[in-house]
């Protein structure tokens, strides 16, 4: 049974793998094109000026600037009045920047791996993976003579491209059933490749996560820890496909990325399996969401919305957890048949609309799924009307972890545009996006749902950035890095919390303090629940 100090230690390190992922293909690009050798030259330099010199693509490489001053490795100086960015050195630049070379073998990695079927571990990239699990071993040789040092950081971050796809994978693949994690198993049972399978393994006994007698293997407290959030990787890892093409984005075609065409998957992202990774992270919220839901279906019944909205369903996982919220524990779940509960699943992704389904059919919940873009509430109220006579304004609507995924455009009115206090890097396509602009733009998305929510509200899920020399000071305590590379490299925006409550109250909006809630409750916070009403 692992203590409350040793839960805390392996959190950091999970935390640390997530900003690897982001950050050693970021490192890497930046190191061959010759920037960081630039930074270490001029000291400190205006992203305008950066941008010139290297012919980059200026928002993406303000984000990924950005990412190290989350690192601890720059500063970044703002004047979002002025819109002028630029980042200096800081005591730690000099390290980091010249020992990034080390990021080479597990960039090569992530490319070559490309080549290969999705979820698979074959004989060529596994050997390329023998080879860093066989340096890592030997630290890169580098000098790791404190625990808060850059020579450490930077090997979780090394540790974090083995661990998290590897994770990712095994749980995606079933290794994680308690088939295996409570009894003890040969590589045989679980691969065909035997072999090289039990050398993967046999590194992660080296890490401490199994233990091995004979050819068997079994989980230790430690590797039980990890196997048990083996979907808090799966966000992160499903981006991989984007972080492969760094060097377009900072330096090339950063549009081509996105670029595809009708019926064609998605080159940015494993969509189902950031699908799979976004079930499992949210269900920890759930729990929260439900004191609201139970509430508003204990009111009276004229009271009550006809149903539940769910936008960017994802897997269907929250619609199938609030039908049974509701019918076991409030009310309404004892009317059903005088007052059904309609449920409505609509996302922008086909994939996800074809995942909630079989969820859906599975678990025996009725619902109604639809395409629908979080940025067009009106034509989203007009097909459900056309389609099935449901009026979204008589929904409680609800979404999880969706309104910075909105599609990016242009606020309508840029007169007079509030200063920002955001610390943010926003991008579309390249192109950067002054924080101004992007509070504008979100005034103007929720302004656009108010018609729909005046009844019965709006329930939230929120992303949150936060201030990078705040998330300097608490690594290996925060996601914060990796969620800052995986949505600002594909154009979405978070902004952090402080930032989101003042657009919502610049606009008359309110939020309910009764159910108000951030995690962690502190000032790096990256989530955070809101029920919203008029």
């Amino acid at each position: 049974m692992l203590s409350k100090e040793e839960k805390r230690k392996l959190r950091s390190d999970l935390f640390r793998h997530l900003d690897g992922i982001v950050i050693c293909p970021t490192m890497y690009s930046l190191y061959k094109k010759g920037v960081l050798d630039y930074l270490l030259k001029v000291k400190e330099v205006s992203l305008s000026d950066i941008t010139n010199e290297f012919n980059a693509n200026e928002g993406y490489l303000n984000v990924a600037l950005r990412l190290l001053c989350s690192q601890g490795w720059l500063t970044q100086k703002l004047d979002n009045k002025a819109d002028t960015i630029s980042y200096a050195l800081t005591s730690r630049s000099q390290e980091a920047f010249t020992n990034a070379e080390i990021y080479a073998d597990v960039d090569h990695l992530l490319k070559f791996s490309a080549k290969f079927p999705k979820r698979k571990f074959h004989e060529a990239p596994f050997q390329v993976l023998k080879k860093i699990m066989n340096k890592f071993q030997n630290n890169y040789g580098l000098d790791v003579d404190q625990k808060d040092g850059v020579a450490y950081q930077m090997l979780k971050h090394i540790e974090g491209i083995i661990v998290g796809p590897t994770v990712v994978q095994l749980g995606m693949s079933g290794m994680f059933h308690k088939y295996f994690m409570e009894t003890s198993f040969n590589a045989g049972e679980f691969h065909k490749d035997a072999n090289n399978f039990e050398s993967l393994l046999d590194f992660f006994v080296w890490l401490g996560w199994f233990e091995k007698r004979n050819q068997n293997f079994s989980f230790t407290d430690k590797g039980l820890f990890f196997a048990k959030r083996a979907s808090a990787y799966g966000v992160t890892v499903s981006y991989i496909p984007m972080f492969r093409h760094m060097d377009d984005l900072l330096f090339g075609d950063a549009a081509a990325l996105r670029n595809v065409t009708s019926g064609e998957d998605e080159k940015h992202v494993d969509r189902e399996m950031n699908v799979w990774g976004s079930g499992g992270a949210h269900a920890a919220y759930f729990k929260k969401m439900d004191e609201v839901i139970i509430d508003i279906f204990n009111l009276p019944i004229e009271e009550q919305p006809k149903g539940i909205l769910d936008m960017g369903c994802g897997n269907g996982a929250f619609l199938i957890h609030a039908f049974e919220t509701i019918e076991q524990r409030t009310l309404r779940g004892q009317m059903l048949e005088e007052h059904p509960l309609f449920l409505v699943g609509a996302d922008y992704n086909d994939a996800a609309i074809k995942v909630s389904r079989a969820n859906l059919i599975q678990a025996d919940v009725w619902a109604k799924l639809m395409w629908g873009d979080i940025g067009d509430p009106d034509r989203l109220s007009q097909d459900l009307m056309e389609n099935f006579k449901i009026d979204l304004s008589e929904l409680l609507n609800v979404r999880t972890f969706l309104d910075h995924n909105r599609i990016w455009s242009a606020p309508l009115n840029t007169d007079n545009l509030d200063t920002s206090t955001s610390t943010g890097a926003f991008a579309h396509r390249g192109q950067r996006i002054s924080n101004n602009l992007v509070e504008a733009n979100l005034k103007e998305h929720f302004n656009k749902w108010r018609p729909y929510i005046k009844k019965h509200g709006l329930l939230l899920i929120e992303l949150h950035s936060v201030d990078p020399s705040k998330v300097s000071e608490n690594l290996g305590k925060t996601a914060a890095t990796a969620y800052d590379g995986t949505h600002g490299f594909s154009d979405q925006y978070i902004v952090e919390l402080d930032v989101f409550k003042s657009v919502i109250d610049s606009i008359g909006l309110q939020t309910v303090e009764k159910y108000a809630t951030r995690y962690p409750d502190s000032d790096i916070a990256t989530v955070s629940i809101n029920l919203l009403r008029e």
